[in-house]
């Protein structure tokens, strides 16, 4: 069976320590866990004064075991130019969520403000129950 892949937002979703934990969660259950942000790469951060570096991001992810090369830094580009592959993408920012969800793209935008958790966790028992079909 193909590895799952999931993705999370960093700034307001996984930033939070019930997001941390349910990343967490995940890794454990095997799951491949991304994280794509807004958020300008190390070659660009430059561009970003307000906040120039991505160490606070970093600690939070080395702490939950994803490696820097799961992180997708979009440079303030639209995120669902970048999730192709991915079941879903965990977001606070409204946008993103509609423009994942109205893209042709098969992954499925969720609002960290729902009860994304009831949601994702019924996502991932679709998917395994159709590609254990396969």
């Amino acid at each position: 069976m193909k590895k799952l892949k999931i993705s999370f937002d960093f700034d307001g979703t996984m930033s939070e320590s019930r997001v941390q934990e349910y990343a967490l969660e995940l890794i454990e259950r095997g799951i491949d866990v991304w994280v794509c942000t807004s958020r300008y790469s190390e070659e660009n951060k430059h561009k970003y004064p307000l906040n120039p570096s991505n160490d606070d991001m970093y600690m939070v992810t080395d702490v939950i075991g994803i490696p820097r090369e799961k992180i997708i830094f979009t440079d303030r580009c639209i995120k669902a130019n970048h999730l192709d592959g991915f079941l879903w993408h965990l977001d606070d920012i409204s946008i993103e969520i509609d423009n994942i969800n109205i893209s042709d793209i098969s992954c499925v935008g969720v609002s960290v403000l729902s009860s994304f958790k009831l949601l994702c966790e019924k996502l991932i028992r679709n998917y395994e129950r159709i590609n254990n079909r396969l």
